[in-house]
């Protein structure tokens, strides 16, 4: 029986600030190893998704939510990212992130800056069996998205901010929280006209 699969990784991210788009990079989902939520994805299974989720790649189309939904479907009042470039390293998907100038964009990229980690967590539906090193995903597996959550399943999928020629200071403590929810406070304050 198919049943939605959420898989979240903790995702060492750098950051990249390219022609005014803040850029994250790092591991989306691994192949072979089991995940927090007991679950093990068979690398031709993965490899078959990734493929065809390089269409949406193509058409820049492959969105993402901050937080999980319950939902198979990427709900577009929701979304904060855009997944620009996916691919292989041994069995880490790994794969380029950029961060949209949504309401969820804009918050998501204020914690990129203040140093918070973050986890990525693929989202997809699908059935799963008893296997010997846990629950194995099926062959009717299909990847719906990848979003940002503050709780990953897959070891090491956490974001941790990374300076690459930018110098904009990383606060990796959260020394910044305060600053992040004074700003979506004031944003959201003007968009409502409170």
């Amino acid at each position: 029986m198919s049943q939605l699969l959420i898989e979240t990784n903790l995702f060492e991210a750098k950051i990249h600030e390219q022609e005014g788009k803040l850029i994250v990079s790092g591991v989306l989902q691994r192949a072979g190893a089991k995940n927090q939520n007991g679950r093990v994805y068979p690398k031709d299974i993965l490899s078959r998704e990734v493929q065809q989720y390089q269409q949406l790649i193509d058409e820049r189309r492959a969105l993402g939510e901050l937080d999980h939904p319950d939902s198979s479907v990427v709900n577009l009042q929701n979304v904060s990212h855009n997944v620009v470039e996916i691919g292989w390293e041994g069995d880490d998907v790994v794969g380029k992130v950029e961060i949209l100038p949504t309401p969820s964009g804009n918050i998501l990229r204020e914690l990129f800056r203040s140093g918070i980690r973050l986890g990525i967590s693929s989202r997809g539906m699908g059935s799963v069996k008893d296997g010997s090193d846990g629950l194995e995903v099926q062959e009717d597996f299909n990847l719906i998205a990848f979003d940002f959550v503050s709780n990953p399943s897959t070891h090491g999928a956490f974001l941790s901010p990374v300076n690459e020629g930018v110098n904009t200071p990383v606060c990796n403590t959260y020394c910044k929280t305060e600053d992040i929810i004074g700003k979506i406070i004031l944003e959201l304050g003007q968009e409502y006209g409170v």
